[in-house]
């Protein structure tokens, strides 16, 4: 099947074969920041953005991206800076091994760019940081990650 889709502002068409999932795809296109964890939609470390929704990749199939607009963390970085998500994980110390860390950053994204002009709350965060799980960090550096985002997602302009 030929899908066409745009994948951290550039369009693609691609031959997928009608089992692939959405995450090999972007895998074998050398976007290594979309992990492959779990394989069933329960950890979140394939989280990407379809058309600014936080999606496991690992269960949505390629060819359902037709027509589609993907955003994966590699994608965040512009003119060489990191995104206000970001750079707010570097700053609160919220990576730790990193491997849940690309799911997470575009959950929070995610979460960022709809409450745009809502203060969210911790109880708000955590629950919609609900679908990745991390190991590592216990999560109060997540959240305060998240909280930090908002604050310079806020002062940027635009």
């Amino acid at each position: 099947m030929m899908i066409t889709c745009t994948i951290n502002g550039r369009q693609y068409q691609f031959t997928v074969a009608p089992g692939l999932s959405l995450m090999e795809l972007l895998r074998q296109q050398g976007l290594n920041s979309v992990k492959q964890g779990c394989s069933v939609g329960e950890c979140g470390a394939c989280t990407v953005l379809i058309d600014d929704i936080a999606t496991d990749s690992c269960i949505y199939l390629a060819a359902w991206a037709d027509g589609k607009t993907i955003r994966t963390t590699e994608g965040e970085v512009k003119n060489g800076e990191l995104s206000a998500v970001q750079q707010a994980y570097v700053k609160t110390g919220a990576v730790q091994c990193g491997f849940c860390t690309p799911g997470l950053v575009m959950t929070s994204t995610s979460m960022v760019e709809r409450f745009r002009g809502h203060r969210l709350t911790e109880q708000e965060i955590r629950r919609g940081l609900a679908g990745n799980l991390c190991r590592c960090t216990g999560y109060t550096s997540i959240v305060k990650a998240v909280q930090q985002a908002q604050l310079l997602d806020e002062e940027t302009p635009g």
